[in-house]
């Protein structure tokens, strides 16, 4: 009997990496098939088919997020495609066994031995957590020493340029949900 949607729509366990997903067609709805792999990152927005109308030209030409000017007419604003290449790298450097390759500090080192190894008793981080670290971990202290991490570094540095050219910052979103104000302990 084939898995339906409806029946399964949660695949994975919060606190492990993500490999599962179901499809979604064109429009965002499930298509009850499901894929080996971590889903990309994509802008869906699943809205339900509206009743036949005609649209005005007007409603075509409306374009997501064209209010808070980061989308226009000449130009879509989708981060998705560094959000994908960003995940790749940080999935292949947490795969990394040798301590050495890591390229972190000392102390961040300790930090991801921990979590990588350490038996929680009651409550845990979640998955996205520890990713959401990690990719903080990996642009601040891997990218910089590495190839293909530079044109990351740039982009980090030259954006806290306009905002606050004395304070480095990263900020990195979570779901409603993802544990942001964590009350677990180890």
């Amino acid at each position: 009997m084939t898995e339906s949607f409806f029946e399964q729509p949660i695949l994975n366990s919060p606190y492990e990496y993500p490999g599962r997903h179901w499809e979604l067609d064109a429009d965002g709805q499930p298509t009850n098939r499901t894929f080996e792999t971590r889903r990309r990152s994509e802008l869906i927005t699943p809205v339900p088919k509206p009743k036949k109308r005609r649209r005005t030209q007007q409603q075509q030409e409306m374009l997501l997020g064209g209010d808070e000017d980061l989308t226009t007419a000449e130009q879509e604003y989708n981060p998705t495609p560094i959000i994908n290449e960003i995940r790749t790298y940080v999935h292949q450097w947490r795969s990394l066994l040798d301590e050495s390759q890591w390229l972190v500090t000392p102390e961040t080192a300790r930090l991801l031995k921990h979590w990588r190894h350490h038996q929680f008793e009651s409550f845990q981080p979640f998955f996205c957590q520890i990713e959401a670290v990690e990719t903080a971990i990996w642009l601040t202290e891997v990218a910089p020493k590495v190839a293909r991490g530079s044109k990351f570094w740039t982009h980090i540095q030259g954006a806290n340029a306009q905002a606050n050219p004395e304070l480095l910052r990263i900020a990195l979103k979570l779901a409603t949900g993802a544990g942001k104000t964590p009350s677990w302990r180890c």
